[in-house]
């Protein structure tokens, strides 16, 4: 924010020559030197069609998701995401199919970006305990701007202390783009691999090569207390879990605690990688929810840890799951096998 306030100043204060190639030299910051980075969400079991296509269709019958994230609410402009998505499992043939989409917007130009896809994984059973679970998401990917909600020089100085000006035209970019992953589970561990933007979908709105890079998860976890009731319905579950996120130079590692008490879920984890970097992490995380048969609901806030402490207000999180049941009555139909991981 220092760096954006020093230009503007510039722009502000500086004679006619200077605010043309400031304001050339910031278009192509913003344009041409890009690569998009993709949203976190910190409770990302809860979105856990982003996370994995291999979690689609891990659910009982059908289930329906929405998440939506408020980043740094303190920092001028809107950083909002919206995600919904829904997946069945179908048992018969070891499978799961669904649907995600997800719509992040940033910045006072509504700088947009929309992805679609549709979710498919499959269960190999490797032996009576162990189980693997690929999957694949193919989807559509668009980003917008709406230049008309962007404020220039020429309109905080007025009219006759600078010329107009306005920026060539562009066009929004459409796109398509794939991520598979793979998860290794048993009754209380899991782990598993995610490679997303695997065709690296262009993101400059005047054709130069910029692109999505790859993104790479490691996630998994494990349950280290577990009691059940009757017909194996979970009473208390305490569980550690990890998501470790490499995309192109930048990296994030989140690691925490869930404890659920039926029916109550807390959880508690760390966001950082304080060996690799100069502070001393990015984010406390806390969450509380509530979890039935059917609904679980969860609200999450990330306190800022890093420098920017004092300037973002941290980020908000809410999440709703349902989970349709007995949609199949008087069908015979085999249950697949339960991912021990939380629900947030």
């Amino acid at each position: 924010m220092n760096s954006f306030n020093y230009f503007r100043r510039c722009l502000l204060n500086g004679p006619v020559l200077a605010q043309k190639i400031l304001y050339l030299f910031l278009l192509l910051l913003i344009f041409s030197e890009g690569r998009g980075q993709d949203v976190t969400f910190s409770q990302f079991y809860a979105n856990s069609l982003y996370l994995a296509p291999s979690f689609a269709g891990a659910t009982e019958e059908h289930r329906f998701s929405v998440n939506y994230r408020n980043q740094w609410p303190a920092v001028p402009g809107v950083f909002h995401t919206y995600s919904i998505s829904y997946d069945m499992a179908m048992p018969n043939f070891n499978s799961g199919i669904g649907v995600l989409a997800t719509y992040d917007v940033a910045g006072s130009g509504n700088l947009s970006t929309t992805n679609i896809g549709l979710v498919y994984s499959y269960d190999f059973n490797i032996n009576k305990e162990w189980h693997i679970r690929p999957g694949v998401n193919f989807k559509f990917y668009y980003l917008g701007l709406d230049i008309n909600k962007l404020i220039f020089n020429s309109q905080i100085t007025g009219s006759g202390t600078s010329p107009s000006i306005t920026p060539p035209p562009f066009d929004n970019v459409a796109d398509v783009d794939f991520a598979t992953s793979a998860m290794v589970y048993n009754d209380r561990i899991w782990a598993g691999i995610t490679l997303d933007h695997l065709l690296v979908p262009k993101t400059s709105f005047y054709g130069d090569d910029a692109y999505v890079p790859i993104k790479l998860n490691l996630y998994g976890g494990m349950q280290i207390l577990k009691k059940t009731r009757l017909r194996q319905k979970l009473q208390e579950v305490m569980s550690v879990a990890f998501n470790f996120q490499k995309q192109e130079k930048y990296y994030q590692s989140d690691i925490g605690l869930y404890y659920y008490k039926d029916p109550l879920i807390f959880g508690l984890w760390y966001r950082g990688i304080p060996l690799m970097t100069s502070q001393a992490g990015d984010a406390i995380i806390g969450l509380i929810g509530i979890k039935t048969s059917s609904v679980h609901i969860g609200y999450s806030y990330d306190f800022t840890i890093s420098n920017l402490i004092s300037s973002t207000g941290g980020a908000h999180e809410l999440s709703l799951i349902y989970e349709f049941h007995n949609l199949s009555l008087g069908q015979q139909r085999k249950r697949m096998r339960a991912i021990p991981c939380p629900e947030f």
